[in-house]
């Protein structure tokens, strides 16, 4: 008969100190996660935050060399704009000179022309600017005023013009001389074989005939009227004289002068040339009275205005 040993278990006792030390144990292993946790969200937090200062100084930089940028090219542009207001200065003296020897000239008195009297201009009072924007708007006032000069001045010397132009027409308007410096008679006023046709025909005007190029120049004082291409004459220039007279040069090769100009008397106005209906190289010269057309003979041999 066998016998059966049967082993009782053994049951420990309470430790308190083992159990504080794992409840220990524990709390230490969950402070750790949380501070490691906590850890890495700061330092993603640190990150976003220096990414951030990082974009905002970038910015900052930026704006900043805009700003120098822009205050540079303001700093131009109010250099250049008193560099042109300096120019505009000057013309408007030169102008001013120029209206005080036209007036004598004239014989104008000084107080009905005063070219240096100040700009008329007023206007209510208004509130002080900021002095950071003086400068600016100094320099743009300064060539406001200068504008307005000129505009008066301009008025002013348009009026002299008009009194010198009314003088000298009247002292160098009638006709006489050559149209052309250099050169020969070569077909005279009225009937005429035409060259072109054969047939007789009216030749309203004097042709002189010269070397291409040759100037030709004015028989007397007066206003451009006309200064381009006309069918039959090329190339013309047509001259008012005042009082109902009138020169015409056709053929030329270039124009020298446009509509509108005051012209002198012997000024070149054209080149001799061979334009339109033309045979060859010459300037084809009328006079007219109230639109009809005369013999320039008689004036050509005239040698003055007297």
């Amino acid at each position: 008969m066998s016998l059966i040993e049967v082993k009782k278990a053994t049951v420990r006792p309470f430790n308190p100190i083992a159990w504080g030390c794992g409840f220990v144990c524990v709390l230490l292993s969950v402070s750790v996660v949380l501070n490691v946790y906590q850890w890495q969200a700061q330092t993603k937090e640190r990150e976003h935050v220096a990414v951030s200062l990082q974009k905002v100084k970038a910015e900052y930089q930026q704006h900043n060399t805009d700003v120098v940028n822009l205050r540079a090219k303001t700093q131009d542009h109010l250099l250049a704009y008193q560099m042109k207001l300096a120019q505009l200065q000057g013309e408007v003296n030169r102008l001013a000179a120029l209206g005080e020897k036209l007036a004598e000239v004239a014989s104008i008195p000084e107080n009905e022309y005063d070219m240096l009297q100040s700009v008329a201009q007023g206007g209510p009072a208004t509130e002080d600017i900021a002095s950071s924007q003086w400068v600016a708007l100094d320099v743009f006032k300064e060539i406001d005023q200068i504008d307005l000069a000129l505009a008066s001045q301009a008025h002013k010397m348009s009026l002299l013009e008009s009194v010198l132009m009314n003088h000298h027409i009247e002292e160098s308007s009638q006709i006489s001389g050559k149209p052309v410096t250099q050169g020969w008679l070569s077909s005279y006023f009225g009937v005429r074989k035409d060259p072109f046709s054969g047939e007789p025909a009216m030749h309203k005007g004097l042709d002189f005939a010269g070397i291409e190029g040759d100037a030709v120049i004015t028989t007397g004082a007066g206003v451009v009227t006309w200064a381009s291409e006309r069918s039959g004459y090329g190339y013309l220039v047509e001259i008012d004289h005042g009082q109902g007279v009138a020169t015409r040069y056709g053929h030329n090769r270039t124009i020298l002068v446009k509509v509108g100009d005051v012209v002198e008397k012997g000024q070149a106005i054209a080149e001799l040339g061979n334009t339109g209906r033309s045979t060859g190289a010459h300037v084809h010269y009328e006079l007219l009275n109230n639109g009809e057309a005369t013999n320039p003979l008689r004036t050509v041999y005239r040698t003055s205005a007297n």
